[in-house]
Parts: C-alpha cells; structure tokens; sequence
C-alpha cells in the first residue's frame, strides 16, 4: 500500500497533484494536515515493504521517522526545499532536495515530471511567494497576464487556508481540497469551475479586513513586527499577512506573532525579498522552528522566550 505524505499548503497540494496527474496510485492513503503540520512521517503507521512519497516537509524534523521506515524496509521518494540537515545514505531513499531561497518543491516536481503540468506548478510557487519564479515559468508557458494573475490568486487562496493551530481553523480540511483539485488537469479550469475558490475567496476577504486593523508593533529600524490574536481568523490570515507585508517593503524582514490558546507564540517570518536569506537559520534557534530561507516560522515559541526572539530577529536583519 503506498503512502502520499505532504504538506496541507499551496506548495504540498500542488506537488502531489503534478505528481499524481503524471503518475497515478488511485488507491494512494494520503496524510496531510495544516502548514505547520510537519511531523507528518509520526503519522505514519509501522509499514514494513511498502513505498512513500513525501513532499514539502522538512526532512531534519522529520528525521526520527524516516530513519525507522527506512529501517522497517520501505522505500520513500523524499521531494523539498527546506532544511535538511544529513540526508541519510539508504538504497531504500530517492531524495530530490534544493534549499535554494527562489525554489519550492512545486518547481522541483515540475522538473522531475518533464513540465506537464507546469500550471499548477506556476500556482504552488505565487503560494510560497516566490513571484519571480512563478511568473518566470509562466511566461514560458506563453500564459497571458489575465491567466497570470489567475493563477497567482488560485496559489494564494490555497496557502491561505493552509494556516491554522488545527484543521478546524481551516475553511476546507486539505485532503477535501485536495479532492477538489484532482478533478482538474488545468488550474484554470479549477479557478473557472469549482466551487472551492469562491468560499476561499469570500473567506480571504473577511479576515484580510480584520488583518488590515492590526497595527505595526512599534520596532526601531526598517524591520516589522505584528501581533495578532488568539482567533481563527487571524491564524488563517497570518501567512498570506506576512507574505503580503513582505512584498509591500521589500528591503525589511517580517514577523507575525499569533497567540496560541496555551499563551505561546505561532510565528512567521519573511525574510527581506531583496536579501532572502537565514529565516530558517533564526527559526530553527528556538523550539518547534523551522522552515526555509525566505520564509520559515516557529510552531509554539514559549511566552517567556518572546524578547529573546525578537532581539535575535533584529540582529539577524539589521
């Protein structure tokens, strides 16, 4: 029985649909979860002999159950763009792994399957915010800027749902939209048919509003900091926030600080789009961080470790 194990974003969703368009396991058991569901291999039963796919977790996090499943017999094709640390040496592993700032694993898989479904490729990178490639390999679909920016808006409302403390902050639980989107080959006909955007899209607009309320924290120098609440809008909202925020100064890094219901801190940071680099060099110095480059964050940073962080994120990008 072979296992599909992604991430519940923009970038995880789009993956494992050129994967599958190309390549289809109809009877594939699927795990995913929220963006900051990245422990996704725990999840994974005691399987001996079987194969896995895995797309857009990182491996470091991850490494303990890897090591076990390969352990156990099975072979994993391992595909992402975030920090890896070691790979381990195995017959049993197959790894496709960049960590360069302007790649995402959409863009890696787009590769490895020759290109055919490169639209839905085009969509996994604008949800990543990675623009500049996106509209790179749009233009060499020879894509007009109207299906563009179609397919950017498609991108964007995928990652937006990603984020939450639990699916149940979710509008649509990822393998239900995932579901949705393996009935289109063309993210434009997706955008143009299914049901699923516009509830995204209605949804996006209400918590962007309330976003847009939320003043800067007051921070010496170009860097900015937000703080949003405790609420299932602002989880939501919080990705999409920052990567907007990020395009909108492009010499600063940013920071959005969420409460958790445990008085923690869920964190994203975006590294400044001019120098995209050590985001998930700074997230990875504290409990449950990680990500990329450009972009990374922690899951539940302590209460009492909040000045540390935030004195460390202003070193980093001074």
């Amino acid at each position: 029985m072979h296992h599909d194990i992604f991430n519940g974003d923009a970038d995880g969703l789009c993956s494992l649909l050129q994967l599958r368009l190309a390549q289809p396991i109809p009877d594939a058991i699927r795990i995913t979860g929220t963006k900051r569901d990245t422990l996704l291999l725990a999840q994974v039963p005691d399987l001996h002999g079987s194969s896995i796919t895995v797309l857009d977790i990182s491996l470091d996090r991850n490494r303990e159950f890897l090591l076990r499943l390969l352990h156990q017999g099975n072979r994993i094709q391992y595909i992402d763009h975030h920090y890896a640390g070691d790979i381990p040496r195995s017959h049993l592993l197959t790894a496709c792994i960049d960590q360069r700032p302007d790649i995402c694993t959409s863009l890696l898989v787009n590769a490895l399957i020759g290109g055919k479904y490169g639209k839905w490729a085009v969509c996994g990178a604008f949800g990543d915010n990675l623009d500049i490639p996106a509209r790179q390999l749009a233009r060499e679909l020879v894509l007009s800027e109207d299906r563009i920016q179609q397919l950017q808006e498609t991108g964007e409302l995928l990652n937006y749902n990603s984020y939450g403390e639990t699916v149940d902050d979710l509008h649509i639980a990822p393998l239900a939209l995932y579901a949705g989107m393996a009935q289109f080959d063309d993210p434009l006909d997706f955008f143009a048919q299914s049901p699923l955007l516009p509830r995204l899209r209605l949804g996006f607009q209400a918590d962007l509003e309330q976003a847009l309320r939320i003043k800067e924290h007051g921070l010496a120098g170009k860097n900015r900091v937000y703080f949003f609440p405790d609420t299932a809008w602002a989880r939501r909202v919080s990705g999409v926030f920052a990567n907007r925020k990020a395009t909108e100064k492009t010499d600063a890094a940013h920071a959005l600080m969420t409460s958790n219901r445990d008085g923690s801190w869920r964190i994203s940071v975006r590294a400044p789009l001019s120098d995209s680099r050590d985001a998930d060099t700074l997230c990875r110095k504290f409990p449950t961080g990680g990500g990329r480059a450009g972009a990374a964050g922690v899951t539940s940073l302590p209460h009492a470790m909040l000045d540390s962080f935030l004195a460390e994120f202003q070193r980093m990008y001074q």
